[in-house]
């Protein structure tokens, strides 16, 4: 089986709502999504996405992809799909770097792996444990009582899970917290997501002012030497998301004590073949797992629930579905979808879902 056919559209896909994160210093009401389809001359055709939350949160975007794509199609034109390692080290080979444009590529060919062999990803990347993963939403940042509506709003729909965004402003954060935890309800769980917005200083300040409550807070400082500074001057768990990137830098976390859990972003990482890899350190080391995509519609979020369901009950914490926050669905009715606050992948062979055609329009490059 050989990859025949490489074809890429863009996608614009707008949030229901402007969402800001970081403290409010960012703001995003548009995603930018590239959808790609591997055409095999054997007759089986994979998909992948690959969508950045917007430009300015991390070092990807979408015009990145599509260029990034260009530059590695020559390369795969003739391979084999189901050969992931040899796929991968083809990309990496001819395009060092640039993990985003190379993730859409990558969960096109677990598709085909997966149809392949009658069996859908999460079974061929271990096996599947029976329960869904809860579904953590998105709360963008905002005043207390702002924030416990958008969780009320979410509470509504079955979330148990959720990732709060604070940074920026010391005073209001911890104001923030308190308000929250004071509102939280039996069995549910908060994460506090800075997204990097903190200095040392203030991170030390938040977190040792909230310490009694037991939180998680994510990513609090830029770099994963500023974690490493501030991890034996607070008690507060701390989970590690945007500086996990690599192999590399699970090991240096699992090493160093850095983080007791991390959140493993699959179009960051590289795709399911590099995130695997990561999945299996941190299990290891018994570092609990958040699974996510970046972004993106049904597409990405089925990826994420295929990885998320192969970790263990007590090690998996949850997922993200950005498709709720979306307000254009590209394969309507499809895919894993919010099932009383949880996503469950179903039996289907390989991804379990693609695109309507008529949803995306005309491709904006074909690769033969």
């Amino acid at each position: 089986m050989k990859i025949a056919r490489i074809t890429v559209w863009q996608a614009d896909l707008p949030l229901t709502k402007a969402y800001w994160l970081s403290g409010g210093r960012l703001k995003f009401e548009v995603l930018d999504a590239t959808f790609v389809r591997l055409e095999t001359d054997a007759g089986i055709t994979g998909w992948g996405e690959g969508t950045p939350w917007g430009h300015t949160y991390l070092p990807a975007h979408g015009p990145g992809i599509r260029a990034g794509i260009e530059t590695l199609a020559p390369v795969l034109i003739g391979l084999d799909p189901r050969k992931l390692n040899h796929a991968e080290r083809a990309m990496d080979l001819s395009l060092p770097g640039h993990l985003y444009a190379k993730a859409p590529v990558d969960m096109a060919c677990w598709d085909i792996l997966g149809q392949a062999c009658t069996m859908p990803i999460v079974d061929l990347l271990g096996g599947r444990y029976p329960d869904g993963t809860p579904i953590a939403s998105s709360i963008a940042t905002g005043t207390p009582e702002q924030m416990l509506g958008l969780v009320n709003e979410y509470r509504a729909l079955g979330y148990r899970v959720h990732s709060v965004k604070i940074g920026a402003d010391v005073s209001l954060d911890i104001e923030r917290i308190r308000h929250l935890e004071a509102n939280r309800e039996p069995g549910e769980r908060i994460l506090y997501d800075v997204n990097r917005a903190w200095t040392r200083a203030e991170a030390l300040q938040v977190m040792n002012a909230v310490a009694d409550l037991g939180i998680t807070v994510e990513q609090p400082c830029e770099t994963l030497d500023d974690i490493a500074a501030i991890r034996p001057l607070t008690r507060c768990p701390i989970s590690i998301d945007e500086r996990l990137e690599s192999l590399s830098d699970m090991a240096r976390i699992a090493r160093e004590g850095l983080a007791e859990v991390v959140n493993i972003k699959l179009n960051r990482v590289g795709g399911l073949t590099k995130a695997r890899r990561i999945r299996d350190l941190a299990l290891a080391h018994g570092i609990q797992c958040y699974v996510m995509a970046t972004g993106g519609s049904v597409l990405a979020d089925t990826e994420a629930a295929h990885l998320a369901q192969s970790i263990p009950t007590e090690m998996r914490l949850g997922t993200w579905s950005c498709q709720e926050m979306l307000a254009r669905d590209v394969a309507p009715g499809v895919g894993v979808r919010n099932m009383d606050g949880e996503l469950t992948v179903p039996e289907t062979p390989g991804l379990g879902v693609a695109p309507d055609l008529n949803e995306l329009g005309d491709p904006v490059a074909v690769y033969s």
